[in-house]
This record gives C-alpha cells, structure tokens and sequence, in this order.
C-alpha cells in the first residue's frame, strides 16, 4: 500500500465531500463560540462536560487532516463558492497545499494548548467561576476562527474580517490578568494592529477602485494582462505589504510583540507566536504570489530580505541581553519571523526551494516555540519567577519541561534532523544557486547566536546556585509536560518527514516543484560529517558564552557562595554590545519612532515596486 492510500484510507468519507470541507474548520470554533456563554467555564475548562473543548478541537483536527488528504491525494486545491454565487457576486473559499499546511498546523497547536490550558482554566468543583476560565475559551475559539478564515479565505475582504476577527480576539488574550502592564500592553498591540489593518484597507479599498473585484482569482488575471502596473495598484501593494509587517511584528515594525508576549498567559504567547503572526504573513505570501505573480521585482524582493536579515540578528542579540526567559523567547521570535522573508530574494530564480523552505520555517517555528512559551510557564509557576540567572537547580524540580525547552531549541539552532535544519538546508541552497551568498550567511550567523541565548539558559540552568527551595511552588501538571514535549519532538523530527509529503507545498502552484527542491538540496545533506560540521561551531560558542557567566565561587569544603558578578573578555564584550543594542531596541519601539519606520518603508516599497511597473 503506498502513502497515498496510507492517507486516503481513514478519511475516505470526508474527502469525497469535496469543497464542502472547507465549511467545517470555519463552523466547528463558530459552534465553540456560540455554546460558550450556556456552558460557562466550568464546563469548558475541565471536568467530564469539559471535554466539550477538546471535542471539537479534535474534530477540527480530523476536518484539517481530511482537506490536506483531500488536496494531497487530488493534486488540486479545494473550492466552494458560498450560496453557490461565483465571484465577483459571490464569496469563495479555496483551499491550496499552503493553505491545507496551516490549517493543518493551526489545528494541531491549537490542541496542544487546550490540553495544556486545562489545568491553567479550569475551574475546581468547591470554586466559584472566575472570568478567565469562560473568557479565554472564547477567546480561543475566535483565534481559531479567525486563522481559519485567513488561510481559506479568497477574497481581499474576507481576508480583512478574517484579520479583525484575529485580532480582537488575541488583544484580550495578551490583557487576561488584568494587570496593569499586561493592560498596556495588549492597548499598544491593539493601536499598532489596528493602524496596519487602517493600510490594508486602504490597499483593497484601491485595488476594488481599479478592477472592481477583490476576489483573488480574478485580481490575478485582471493584473496580469496589464501591460504595466497602474500607480493605484502599486500603492495598494505598497499599502497592503506595510499593513502586514506591522502585524508580523517584522523588525523594525516589533514594537508590540516583547511586550504582549512578556505579560500573556503562557498559552496566549504560545498562540501569538505560533499562530497569530503567521496569519498576517500567510497574507503577505498570498498578496505577491497569487493576487500578483511576478510583479514581485528585484528591488521589493532586497527590501523585505534585508529587514529579515536584520530581524535575525538584531532579534538574537537582544534576545541575549533579557533577564526573563519569557522576554528572551519573545525576542527570538522578532529573529525567527525574519527567516520567513528571507524567500523573497529567493524565490524570482529559486521559488521551489524557497517557498518549500519558507513553509517548513513556518510549521518548524510553530511547534518549537508553542513548546517553548508553554515550557517557560510551567517553569514560571513552579519556581515563582522566570528569571534567567535565578535557574539554578530547577533541571531537579522539571527534567521533563526542561528536556522539551531544549529539544525545541536544537530545532530553531537548525541541527540535525529537525525541521529548522531542513529549513535552512534549503535557504541556503537557495541562496548559493542564485549568487546571493550573503544570505547564507545571515542564516548560519542567525543559528550560531540562537545557541549563544540557549546556552546562556542552560549554563544557568545546570551550573547557577539554587535560589529557590527545592520543591517547586506548583507542580506541572503531567499532561501539561507532556504536550509540550511531543510538540518539541515533532519540531526536532520534522526533518525526517518523506519527501514526497512535500508535494502538498506544489498544489495550486503551477512550475513548482517542492519534492524536487527538497531531494535536490538534501543530498548528502545528512551524516555524520555533516553533523560534526554542524555541531563544532556551536560547541565553540558554547564556551564562549560558558565564560560570560559568572560563576559561584566555591571554597574548600564549604557550600557555593553567590556568584560574582565580573565577567570573563567575552562577558566584557557582550555587556558593551548590549549597551548598544537596548537602547537602539528602546527607541525602536517608541511611537514616533515606529510610525517614522512605517511611512519610509511605505515609501521605499512604493518606489521599489515602481521599478518594474
């Protein structure tokens, strides 16, 4: 029996609905959403009743395995058009290999942070119910509705609802607590989202003005027969792309993500970065690739690899100056959505690659750093802080979480056989067959300094001086542990996936050839010498940021005393770097400075995508 029948067998009812499919991953949180407020929190958040949740996320689960079976083993993507009314009278829903590949990942990080967020909300029998445990079930359910309608939807409208719907659902998420700064925080997410909503907007707005439809389909046939881009199209573009940014949270554009990401719930900021900014960038992908292929030009291209370059390394060496893990991973993420653009430049001469590689970054970014969110909040509820020097110990009290964080780390350094190295195995084929070397190497710096951060946590992790008691505040829950390990593990196994799965990147895109690029770039990709090639760099920063740490002094006979706080040459160096780059990451994410960032990179992309009108 080949792979295909392997697939088709378990949902060979479900597939042969067809384009119907697509109904049920946008109904089923709709259900969730209109069932809530009957059944309250406690009976959404545990107990027997409670696995109401996790029903329909399961189903959500078999509906998404079922649509990327369905285009898989079809090599056709989806369609249902609503009411049966064709556009431009009509609204259509289109479900592509991209497409089928993110509701697919959505639906199973979606499921992992409900098992997770069962212990965190659910509501004890002798309590009285509190306003979390019913409002982040809703909340959740409008992430997953709205992430949904974004990858299935077809027309530039939708898509905005499908962005509003997202984004009033994830503000609260980052506000649930309460707290002040939390409160301020979700208020500057919600200001700098909606400001980037307002311009893509105006984008459609332009778009529906020159060819009278926003549907996606005819957009691109409209596009492509005019002998040369009109100026409202390249504004809209313009328009449009900047919006996007602003809700990636792209670097220089991120003056949002560290601190809602700092004060959410731990399964919020699993959601935030996993999800909710890949929605944003799903649409950035549609926008230059479906609604106008090949207007992509050489210089639009530069520019959004050049802000993904400096997202990785700007990101990482910030990452390295936090005194909290939470803040550490948010700032890693600012690095990791940086990868994501690198296909741009990429993609006008090697779009395979590119594209198979863009979309592995996006599956491997997910799981790994929902794990690590997630592994970072059990840590924070046991020990009672997060603070990166005060670890001390706790690999005692958590081996488990502890064991997830780092396998989920290995798969965002790019070692072997994880999905971040297939990733970057690619980019950079990528980028040495199409002479832009300098890419190549952003990449493999980018994965030097993401070991430099997670050595630097596990250095204090294994050889800090204990600063807690020995037992922890709150125990984990073990379903809690063990979710976050098996999305760690998949990130790290993602590598090994067959090939031929690959192909799901290919459908609905004519001339690519996603399993070609991937066997292409991985000969001879894996072995032993390749993986000491791999490892020797990172064992030589391993040392290095081992001697940054200030290590306890330990007289004769006696227990550690506090370590000090001088630093080794390369602490030195590191201390005088960071002097430099906080302040930069400060006045980056100050308002004036932000809105000044966002009107020039509107204007250069207007004057970049006027270059090939």
């Amino acid at each position: 029996m080949d792979l295909a029948a392997l697939l088709v067998t378990p949902f060979a009812r479900l597939t042969e609905l067809g384009g119907l499919l697509l109904v049920i991953p946008l109904m089923l949180p709709v259900v969730g959403l209109l069932l809530a407020p009957l059944l309250r929190g406690r009976w959404l958040g545990g107990g027997l009743l409670g696995r109401f949740t996790l029903l329909l996320l399961l189903l959500g689960l078999v509906a998404a395995l079922a649509v990327a079976t369905a285009v898989l083993t079809g090599d056709e993507a989806l369609k249902y058009y609503l009411g049966g009314w064709l556009p431009p009278l009509g609204v259509a829903l289109k479900a592509d290999g991209l497409s089928a590949i993110m509701l697919l990942l959505s639906a199973v990080v979606i499921l992992a942070v409900g098992v997770y967020a069962q212990r965190e909300f659910q509501v004890p029998p002798d309590a009285s119910e509190t306003r979390a445990s019913l409002v982040f079930w809703m909340l959740l359910m409008g992430v997953w509705a709205g992430l949904n309608a974004a990858f299935l939807g077809q027309d530039l409208f939708t898509l905005f609802v499908a962005l509003e719907l997202l984004t009033f659902s994830a503000v609260p998420l980052v506000a649930l607590d309460g707290r002040a700064e939390t409160l301020a925080a979700a208020l500057r997410y919600l200001l700098f989202a909606l400001l980037g909503s307002v311009l893509y907007l105006l984008g459609a707005v332009l778009f529906y003005g020159t060819y009278a439809t926003l549907d996606i389909t005819l957009l691109a046939e409209r596009i492509s027969g005019e002998p040369a881009l009109p100026p409202a199209v390249i504004a809209a573009a313009a328009l449009m792309t900047v919006g996007l940014l602003a809700k990636t949270a792209l670097f220089p554009l991120h003056l949002w993500l560290p601190p809602a990401h700092a004060g959410a719930p731990p399964p919020a900021s699993a959601i935030l970065s996993a999800l909710v900014v890949k929605a944003s960038f799903f649409l950035i992908l549609r926008l230059w690739f479906d609604v106008m292929p090949g207007a992509l030009t050489p210089m639009t291209a530069q520019i959004l690899g050049g802000l993904g370059a400096g997202a990785i390394l700007f990101g990482n060496l910030v990452a390295l100056r936090q005194a909290r893990l939470k803040l550490l991973i948010a700032y890693s993420t600012v690095a990791q959505i940086g990868y994501l653009f690198l296909i741009f430049p990429l993609a006008a001469r090697a779009e395979s690659a590119a594209l198979t590689g863009g979309m592995l970054q996006v599956v491997a970014h997910a799981l790994a750093k929902a794990a690590m969110f997630m592994a970072a909040g059990l840590i924070a509820k046991a020990l009672g802080h997060d603070r990166v020097r005060d670890l001390g110990g706790c690999v005692r009290v958590l081996p488990l979480t502890l064991l997830a964080f780092g396998l989920a780390g290995l798969s965002l350094i790019g070692l072997q056989p994880s999905g971040g190295y297939l990733t970057k195995t690619l980019l950079t084929a990528a980028a040495d067959g199409t002479g832009q070397g300098w890419l190549g190497l952003v990449i493999q710096v980018g994965g030097l300094l993401t070991a430099a951060y997670l050595f630097w946590v596990f250095g204090h992790v294994l050889f800090g001086v204990p600063s807690t008691p020995a037992m922890p505040i709150k125990p984990p829950g073990r379903a809690q542990e063990l979710v976050v390990l098996a999305l760690a593990l998949g990130a790290l196994l993602l590598g090994l996936v067959p090939p031929a799965l690959f192909d799901l990147v290919e459908v609905g895109r004519a001339g690519l050839e996603a399993s070609a690029a991937v066997a292409t770039a991985m000969a001879g990709a894996f072995g032993w010498s390749k993986l000491w090639g791999d490892v020797w760099p990172l064992l030589v920063v391993g040392l290095l940021v081992l001697g940054m740490l200030p290590w306890p002094d330990r007289p004769a006979g006696g227990s550690p005393r506090p370590a000090t706080t001088s630093l080794s040459v390369t602490g030195h160096w590191a201390a005088d770097l960071g002097t430099l780059l906080e302040p930069a990451d400060r006045g980056l994410r100050q308002w004036p400075v932000a809105g000044l960032s966002l009107l020039i990179l509107l204007l250069a992309l207007a004057a970049a995508i006027s270059t090939g009108a």
